[in-house]
């Protein structure tokens, strides 16, 4: 079992909706101050990224108390981000929206205690932790806007259908 990405959720790897809502709306600031565009209305944002508006609403509160984004009250208000988008990562959103990249049941994984033949898990899930903020880590919100993505690892191997 995969631990939860900022969730409770056992299974797989789970990205909450809110997060990538906020992914989503701080890629779409990002695309948008790179063609130096004035901030965005909040509308504008949930339209261009399909994110029902008063759940977005929320999310961008969020950010604003992270410090990732700043607004302007008034007819030429709206959204912008407060650093460069290069110097934003997708997991200071991860942790800005969720804490912790991966829990293991609400757990950090450098508190697991495992015993007997489950004492390796905790290194396990060290492991994935680290691997997965790695690839959150090395991706900006300047990468997302521009296309530009990592590709998957080369011992990595495809996901499973279905």
């Amino acid at each position: 079992m995969i631990p939860p990405l900022g969730g409770t959720h056992s299974g797989a790897l789970r990205i909450t909706a809110k997060t990538d809502y906020a992914i989503r709306a701080l890629a779409e600031l990002a695309w948008w101050q790179a063609r130096s565009g004035p901030p965005l209305k909040a509308e504008t944002i949930a339209e261009a990224q399909g994110i029902p508006l008063p759940f977005l609403q929320i999310i961008l509160a969020d950010l604003r108390r992270s410090g990732m984004i700043a607004s302007r009250r008034g007819t030429e208000g709206g959204w912008r981000l407060t650093r460069p988008a290069q110097a934003i990562t997708v997991a200071d959103v991860v942790h800005a929206i969720n804490g912790p990249i991966a829990s293991v049941a609400g757990t950090s994984p450098d508190e697991l205690e495992y015993r007997g033949a489950a004492r390796p898990l905790k290194q396990l899930w060290i492991t994935l932790d680290s691997s997965v903020r790695g690839v959150l880590e090395t991706v900006t919100l300047a990468d997302l806007a521009a296309g530009r993505l990592p590709g998957p690892p080369a011992s990595s191997s495809p996901a499973p259908a279905g």
